[in-house]
């Protein structure tokens, strides 16, 4: 069998793994995703600010200095200088509701195991990485956390990861701004979450003006109705708030998200619990490449 049809299918869930085991599991995913790319797949954009100066005729209208502009008598464009590698922070939401799940594989779990994924390929290509996990119980130490390229820290930092926790509650809004406060220089951002807490798009928005930032939208099918029942009463994983849903009908109405983030800039991908993840994933990152190279 085609091992990446048998990860997409018969992935476990990675807290029932040994180490060893669990390692294993991610290098093979890893294989799978950077199959066929080139170094530029997790460079990001690799532009830093450098100065602006007087527009000239020809130049990019996208590269104003809108801010500048604005108090000269003529406009301004921002010029750049490339960086060769860009730092890495994968932040991993494990709150409770990624832990809630209709199938044998959760959100939590396929998070953990795209992000380590993710992590090893971006280490391999000797981009510096920094794994963060979004959830409460973590506690806010993680913000001391510098990318690194040892694969032995990237395995650590992913062990307190790889259990889940059905009454955690979640602090990807409030951790991302933390991150934003922190970062000097422009970075890449992956962020693997179901977005339930309602200061995440704001704050991914915000990121999105300053640093590349890519969303990994989880989606358990359950949320995505049609579940033939009748009305139910239900409540949210991590807030305890009540509500009454309809079988029939989509719980949540989160269709406005990838336009929102588009809006921002922000790289938008959306996998489902029940359907393959290696091949849109390598498609999505691999497009994604293409068009950053396009930028430079």
């Amino acid at each position: 069998m085609n091992s990446s049809n048998y990860l997409n299918q018969s992935l476990p869930n990675p807290d029932i793994l040994s180490r060893a085991n669990f390692e294993l599991v991610v290098r093979r995913i890893a294989d799978d995703i950077a199959f066929g790319t080139d170094d530029s797949l997790f460079v990001g954009s690799g532009l830093e600010y450098a100065q602006s100066r007087p527009y000239e005729p020809g130049d990019p209208v996208r590269q104003i200095d809108w801010k500048l502009s604005a108090r000269m008598p003529v406009a301004y464009i921002k010029q750049h200088e490339t960086l060769k590698r860009v730092a890495i922070y994968l932040i991993v939401d494990t709150s409770g509701s990624m832990s809630v799940s209709s199938t044998s594989l959760s959100k939590h779990a396929l998070a953990v195991w795209a992000a380590a994924a993710i992590g090893l390929v971006a280490v391999r290509r000797l981009s510096p990485v920094c794994v963060l996990s979004a959830g409460a119980r973590h506690g806010r130490s993680q913000q001391d956390r510098s990318p690194s390229l040892s694969p032995d820290k990237l395995w650590r930092d992913l062990e307190p990861l790889r259990a889940h926790d059905i009454h955690e509650s979640t602090e990807l809004g409030e951790r991302l701004n933390a991150l934003s406060a922190q970062l000097s220089r422009r970075s890449l951002l992956f962020v693997f979450s179901d977005l339930h807490d309602p200061d995440a798009i704001f704050a991914l928005r915000q990121l999105g003006h300053q640093h590349d930032v890519v969303v990994l939208h989880l989606e358990d099918p359950a949320e995505r109705g049609g579940l033939d029942g009748g009305y139910f009463r239900g409540g949210e994983a991590e807030s305890g708030q009540g509500f009454l849903g309809d079988g029939r009908q989509r719980w949540r109405q989160d269709c406005t998200i990838e336009r929102d983030l588009a809006g921002a800039d922000v790289s938008y991908l959306k996998l489902l619990t029940n359907r393959p993840m290696i091949s849109p994933l390598r498609q999505f990152l691999s497009t994604r490449a293409t068009r950053m190279r396009g930028q430079r």
